[in-house]
């Protein structure tokens, strides 16, 4: 009886410590997912942006303080992200150097036309930027700023441009090569494990979103904001899709697979909601929705279904995906056992409840289609995927106009500014704007970053002051010179990090460099920096008081065509061709989405009509088209009756009409062609009753007509005004009539 308390009393302290030492290590964990990673990348940072100046410095290159820069502008907490970055910093370096060396040789020591000539080109490359996506828009904007950053300074002395634009270039490439060799060597973060986390993530989460959508326990308000998010992460999969192919060979490998994952999600996204908009507008209807509760039941239960400890993802997305085929293979049959009490019901009814039937069909097909390519991203020797129609991103050409204009009012009235005052600084001025321009032509709130970027700039201009007059003349030996500017480079690059404040961070860090970045011989002129430094404030205040007052990006005829443009994608359903239409529709859709969600953000009502919009896209474009594939593998009816084929046009043409000017008399012209198009199928549904095949295909032609006309007429939708307008209309013709 003694032995055993003494056991406890030997075995308490080992268990003490096995806990205390899971919990140190949960918490390691932790902190390396968060703080860690930002001291990470403050450590490689500032030691790729001090070995760029000492290797600068070594081989005596005109300007270390620009490989500096380069370091400061190209740095990014993933590899994968850094080595985009610094293809595309490379190719929008050669073509800066090319612009700025055509532009000095075709305007010799004319500043006007000079200034002209490259305020164009500043504006072209900058609006050009925003038809790219990722760091594909950092190529444009750099082949922008980089000519003006080279040509400039030298304008009114052409012999020296050349040999500028030489130095540019080597001081560039030794801040690229710092850059990638100490991202990839000091404590790499891969974006093929950032990539696999993500998936992994967002498959479950879909899945239990999904599982809570079915069983109808999300109210309106909570789904929306959980779809705009959506669209959030499938633009943010491309990107992180985009840096991993640089990176990790095996990604690379399979970035096709990782494609048509992304286009999978998206299709199950849009059945999703499709299935959801459909059970909301038949609440009332009950005779019609309540036979398929219990399978919406049962498919709600199968999402809902969570990986068990020991098994691994691939195991149990190949569960799930077996599960989810298995209950659609048997789902015809039930369905038929279910419509078989209805079909005395009316017509109304049997099209609602066909309709719904499909709709969870087609659902369950797309996420066990998901689920399996999910899965098979883990097995190894995979054959290479053929290539599928690529994510196409879009923008409107409204937007890129509204750019190139911005830019190029801005840069023209400093340079306007300069040429007419002789101001010694008024080059250095004109930089500034460009940069400006340039890095915040892509963000959400141009305005602040630019006031912040002022701000960074002004702090980087007094701290630039506090070096040149106390440290500089005080340090002996490059280690001191490291050692001294490392507090400060370290601080901007932390401010970076931080997305309340990071125009401060990126105004203070590069504007340090090229203001008080020490060179080979250093020139003490504390005088010249603080105009430089006021000149580089003033410029980018400029910058920032016309993205406000003249330029606003939230105006509203902006947004309404942007708006226009998400449209559009109904009409790019209606009239593109059917081979890869899938693809791009959706790409373009929520891309737009996702400009219209940085555009209007803090702007709650407007963001909710932009995502009605989006919503009622999506829904109408994905029935559009699988009409038109689903007719296509149907044209043996266009052979039976030859008023199929005209009335299928008509409502193609008379939809894509009203997306382009949604009004009352285009709802109307559209719902009338969608009935006649419905009373043909429904014509010849007696006369294929007998062929199994025929018929299914008039009834998926029939339930696809059925939910474009619901979601036309949805009340809660922006056409729903329109849609209560059209009635209101038919009620007083029919009265004058009577």
């Amino acid at each position: 009886m003694n032995r055993q308390p003494a056991i406890h009393r030997a075995s308490d302290p080992r268990r003490r410590a096995e806990i205390i030492w899971r919990a140190a290590r949960r918490a390691l964990r932790d902190w390396q997912a968060t703080h860690g990673a930002i001291w990470l990348h403050l450590l490689k940072t500032v030691t790729a942006g001090l070995l760029a100046m000492g290797i600068a410095m070594l081989l005596d290159l005109p300007q270390p303080r620009i490989a500096m820069t380069t370091v400061f502008v190209l740095m990014q907490p993933l590899s994968g992200m850094v080595f985009a970055k610094s293809v595309y910093r490379i190719v929008g370096t050669a073509v800066g150097m090319v612009a700025a060396v055509v532009l000095g040789a075709v305007f010799i020591q004319q500043p006007e036309l000079y200034i002209a000539g490259m305020t164009v080109w500043v504006a072209a490359c900058t609006a050009a930027a925003m038809r790219n996506r990722h760091f594909r828009w950092y190529a444009f904007v750099l082949a922008g700023y980089t000519a003006a950053l080279i040509g400039i300074p030298l304008v009114m002395q052409p012999n020296d441009l050349f040999l500028a634009a030489l130095g540019r270039g080597a001081e560039v490439a030794v801040g690229i090569l710092c850059s990638g060799v100490v991202s990839a060597v000091i404590v790499p973060r891969q974006s093929g494990s950032v990539l696999e986390r993500t998936l992994r993530t967002r498959y479950l989460d879909f899945t239990s979103f999904a599982a809570r959508v079915l069983s109808g326990g999300l109210e309106r308000d909570a789904f929306e904001g959980r779809f705009a998010k959506l669209v959030d992460e499938i633009v943010g999969f491309e990107a992180t899709r985009a840096f991993s192919f640089f990176e990790d060979p095996t990604m690379r490998s399979r970035s096709q697979l990782l494609a048509r994952l992304n286009g999978e999600f998206m299709d199950a996204s849009a059945r999703l909601h499709a299935l959801r908009q459909l059970r909301k507008r038949l609440r009332w209807s009950d005779a019609s929705i309540a036979p398929l509760a219990p399978y919406f039941s049962e498919l709600a239960a199968l999402l809902a279904q969570r990986p068990s400890l020991k098994e691994s993802d691939r195991a149990y997305a190949l569960r799930l995906a077996q599960d989810l085929e298995s209950f659609q293979r048997t789902l015809p049959r039930h369905v038929r056992e279910t419509r078989r009490p209805l079909e005395t019901a009316p017509p109304d009814t049997l099209q609602d409840f066909d309709t719904s039937a499909e709709l969870i069909y087609r659902f369950t097909a797309e996420i066990a289609r998901y689920s399996r390519t999910w899965a098979s991203l883990t097995q190894a020797g995979l054959p290479p995927e053929p290539r599928v129609t690529r994510y196409v991103p879009r923008t409107s050409w409204y937007v890129v106009a509204f750019t190139f204009m911005r830019t190029a009012v801005v840069v023209a009235a400093v340079g306007w500014f300069w040429v007419e005052t002789d101001w010694p600084s008024g080059g250095l001025a004109m930089i500034a704007a460009a940069l400006a321009c340039a890095l915040t032509s892509s963000a959400p709130r141009a305005t602040r970053m630019a006031f912040q970027m002022a701000a960074g700039a002004g702090c980087a201009a007094v701290v630039g002051y506090l070096l040149m007059c106390y440290v500089y003349p005080n340090v002996d030996g490059f280690p001191l010179l490291c050692a001294a500017l490392a507090p400060a480079l370290a601080l901007g690059a932390f401010f970076a990090t931080r997305p309340r404040i990071a125009g401060f961070g990126v105004g203070f860090s590069v504007f340090l460099c090229l203001l008080a970045g020490p060179d080979n011989v250093i020139a003490y002129a504390p005088d010249l920096l603080i105009n430089n430094g006021i000149a580089v404030v003033a410029a980018m205040v400029v910058a920032a008081l016309a993205f406000s007052v003249v330029f606003p990006p939230h105006m509203g005829w902006l947004v309404e065509r942007m708006c226009a443009a998400l449209r559009g994608q109904v009409v790019l359903a209606c009239r593109g061709d059917l081979s890869g239409i899938g693809q791009h529709f959706q790409s373009g859709a929520h891309d737009l989405m996702h400009q219209l969600r940085l555009l209007l953000n803090g702007r709650k009502q407007a963001h909710r009509r932009a995502l009605r919009w989006m919503l009622v896209t999506l829904e109408v474009g994905h029935a559009v088209i699988d009409l038109r594939h689903d007719a296509q593998a149907a044209a043996w009816l266009a052979d039976t009756d030859s008023r199929w084929r005209q009335a299928l046009e008509r409502v193609l043409a008379d939809i894509a009409r009203l997306f382009e000017q949604p009004d009352a008399a285009q709802l109307d012209r559209a719902l009338q062609a969608v009935r006649t198009a419905t009373w043909i199928a429904q014509e010849a549904l007696p006369h294929v009753h007998h062929d199994r095949e025929r018929r299914h295909d008039v009834q998926r032609l029939l339930s696809h007509l059925h939910f474009i006309r619901s979601a036309l007429i949805d009340r809660d939708a922006p056409l729903g005004a329109h849609a209560r307008q059209a009635r209101r209309r038919r009620r007083a013709l029919r009265l004058r009539l009577s």
